[in-house]
């Protein structure tokens, strides 16, 4: 009877110990280890953008210099959209960084009448500066030449355009990128010309393979027109290309290039460039672009 006993309990062992190893398979599916109890989640990796860098760089041509903002055809860097201490811009790095932080920490490179091909020397003296934040604004000249013939070709303003991010990166491998598109230079061409001051001023040379002859509406003037206007749809295309190949670069979204500037936002004198209205318009952009939680769409 003993004997019987012990056997009867070491089958029961058996059966039981089976019937918990075929629930454990189940459980956990097939052949997978019972997860471990004391397994904690991924931490989350940090962003990349950082959506609040301690000190800005700005390059680009004469918007960013505030040409014609205060003054006739002349730079006003206070009102600049990137840099400027304005408060009625209320600048990008004064929203960033507070008005002192701005002062002693942001740095405005840009040139009036530069074109894509001036951006690398541009950002060689920024990066200097060693800023957390390079913003771009630049491709307004490359299609304001004399005539459409004379606009930068599409592949050099890559070229221009991707040799700058390269260097940047070599030399500042965590810096972040802020690429405002090119204006609708059509847009301004249609609200400036209801100015007879302002097209006087065209007249001296402002953006004349759109601006010149700013009352013709004869085939030849309408095809000039377009052909420019092609032309800088084509460089945000690029602008948003190869911004999208580093991840440390954020374009705009085509938002300058979509916002109406009206009278109200373009200069008293030429009807072209911001005026300090249109100044803080783009700084508003940008900072909306440099702040957003997420990748924009």
């Amino acid at each position: 009877m003993r004997m019987r006993g012990r056997r009867t309990r070491g089958v029961l062992a058996v059966v039981a110990a089976a019937v918990l190893g075929v629930a454990g398979c189940d459980a956990v599916g097939g052949d997978s280890a019972a997860p471990s109890e004391s397994a904690k989640p991924s931490p989350k990796p940090t962003p990349l953008w950082d959506r609040s860098p301690a000190s800005v760089a700005a390059v680009g041509d004469s918007i960013t210099r505030g040409f014609d903002a205060c003054d006739v055809l002349s730079d006003c860097p206070e009102a600049s959209w990137a840099t400027g201490a304005s408060p009625e811009v209320d600048s990008l790095a004064v929203r960033l960084l507070g008005r002192t932080g701005a002062a002693e920490r942001s740095w405005n490179y840009a040139v009036t009448g530069a074109r894509m091909a001036d951006l690398p020397g541009q950002v060689a003296r920024a990066v200097r500066r060693a800023p957390q934040l390079v913003t771009v604004m630049v491709g307004a000249n490359d299609a304001c030449r004399s005539t459409p013939s004379a606009m930068t070709p599409v592949s050099a303003f890559r070229a221009d355009f991707e040799d700058s991010l390269k260097s940047l990166r070599k030399a500042l491998p965590k810096a972040q990128v802020f690429v405002a598109s090119v204006p609708n230079l059509k847009r301004l061409w249609s609200e400036g010309r209801t100015s007879p001051l302002g097209k006087q001023v065209w007249k001296l040379g402002i953006c004349p393979s759109m601006l010149g002859d700013a009352d013709a509406l004869d085939s030849a003037a309408t095809l000039r027109r377009e052909t420019v206007h092609k032309r800088v749809e084509d460089y945000n295309k690029v602008l948003e290309e190869v911004c999208a190949e580093d991840e440390r670069c954020r374009y705009d979204g085509g938002a300058v290039y979509d916002y109406r500037f009206g009278t109200a936002q373009l200069s008293r004198w030429d009807y072209f460039h911001p005026s300090v209205n249109g100044q803080a318009r783009l700084a508003e952009i940008a900072y909306r672009t440099v702040t957003a939680k997420g990748p924009l769409t």
